[in-house]
């Protein structure tokens, strides 16, 4: 039997269409393996979203080699459909596959035969708007990835996604809460709703035929999935009545991750943001009103063209007085084919890296201080199947990390504990109620 071994680099949705490409294998007959288990095929997943993410890339493809020098390598994903020629002369490259082709992987790989030069299928993205193809992740975590959308119509000017990924398309709802009850059938307790621009569900063909709500409301009654966690949503796409929703929800999570990029309105003119501050406030205001105790992240951007030290203060201060939960922090970096990248005001390197640091160190104060407000609640805990120091790990509703001592029969189970201290090391200890009673 042959083995397939795997890598992925990038977003939840990376993680998801990762693991149907699996099950594509799975099915033709191959062993899915370790990365470091010397298989016959390694498929790196990649991602287009940082110049890091890039080099990165080239690592794998260089550890992978380590494993198994004869090794058949195959790359996917944004950065495949990006810059395919230039992924082919990586050294040790065997085919590179876009965004259309990459389901199709079995079919392109029926030989394993290295040739001198790495072959490539990949299309014009314009040929895949329409076309949606499902995915999900599962045996592999706690939690299923469900994607449920695909491209984007936002032309933010920093971003190349659209141009790896295609314009925005969809499921269909009947299809998301029919593969939703197969994910409940098969034992996992928790579904992340993934996508490229989630909010923006509900187009096929190039039209609108739904809306998200419509898809939050349908899930909401399937049967057998305990959490149901939205991954990430626009500011501008989560309206009032989606807040207003989870807020009474039977299985959606009080957790909102809403991508700001930056709290300069200056900084949202030159990226093209749909939105501007104010409407940013007025999101958290309401979410806090009505879930007070729910877990806010941010995505950040920091070193954007044009973003002098006001604008960054700006944007500090900004984060510093808004009641959220942590930030995810990113350091701009040029992309070809965008329109930052032609931008004047570039940032130096060094300033990039210094306001990272600050935001980084912001996000761990916030952070800690949300953890912190938690102690001595009494909570539901989906317990993962890792085990460090004689601790495994989970997360609320509100996706506050708790460890616990080790127990194997905790694993995929949902418990109800007591949050009882916040350790040096930010996480929070936790024990049962019923030992909480005990004691």
């Amino acid at each position: 039997m042959k083995k397939v071994a795997f890598y992925t680099l990038g977003c939840k949705l990376n993680f998801s269409e990762t693991s149907t490409i699996g099950r594509l294998f799975t099915d033709a007959g191959y062993a899915v393996v370790d990365f470091t288990d010397a298989a016959d095929v390694y498929v790196i997943n990649t991602c287009s979203v940082t110049e890091h993410a890039d080099k990165k890339c080239r690592k794998v493809v260089k550890e992978a080699l380590k494993y198994a020098p004869n090794a058949y390598i195959t790359i996917v994903g944004c950065y495949a459909q990006l810059k395919p020629v230039e992924i082919a002369e990586i050294e040790g490259v065997d085919m590179v596959l876009g965004a259309a082709e990459k389901f199709r992987i079995v079919e392109y790989i029926s030989d394993l035969t290295k040739l001198p030069k790495a072959v490539i299928h990949q299309q014009n993205i314009e040929k895949v708007n329409h076309n949606f193809i499902a995915a999900y992740s599962i045996g592999d975590r706690t939690r299923t990835f469900l994607k449920v959308q695909d491209g984007c119509d936002y032309p933010c000017t920093y971003c190349t996604i659209p141009l790896a990924r295609g314009g925005s398309r969809s499921d269909t709802i009947e299809n998301v809460v029919n593969r939703a009850r197969q994910i409940a059938e098969s034992g996992v307790k928790e579904i992340v709703l993934t996508g490229v621009n989630l909010g923006d569900f509900g187009i096929r063909d190039g039209k609108r035929e739904d809306k998200f709500f419509d898809l939050v409301k349908a899930l909401d009654e399937v049967e057998g999935i305990e959490r149901i966690r939205i991954s990430s949503i626009e500011p501008n796409l989560l309206s009032n009545e989606i807040i207003s929703f989870v807020a009474a929800s039977k299985r959606f999570v009080p957790h909102f991750h809403i991508p700001l990029q930056s709290g300069s309105d200056k900084i949202l003119g030159l990226m093209k943001r749909r939105y501007r501050r104010d409407l940013y406030t007025e999101r958290v205001a309401t979410i806090k009103a009505l879930i007070p105790d729910c877990c806010i992240g941010v995505d950040v951007i920091v070193g954007f063209p044009g973003e002098t030290k006001e604008d960054f203060l700006d944007t500090y201060q900004f984060l510093n007085e808004l009641d959220i939960s942590y930030l995810h922090v990113f350091t701009y970096s040029e992309r070809e084919q965008t329109e930052a990248a032609e931008m004047t005001g570039a940032v130096a390197g060094s300033t990039r890296a210094d306001r990272s640091k600050m935001l980084h160190i912001l996000s761990d104060k916030k952070r800690r201080a949300f953890y912190q407000s938690q102690i001595g609640t009494v909570g539901e805990v989906l317990f993962e199947d890792d085990q460090k120091n004689g601790f495994m790990h989970g997360f609320t509703k509100n996706y506050v990390k708790v460890k616990a001592k080790y127990d194997p029969v905790m694993v995929n189970e949902i418990k109800m504990v007591k949050l009882m201290e916040l350790t040096a090391d930010g996480e929070v200890e936790v024990m049962e109620t019923e030992q909480v009673l005990a004691h």
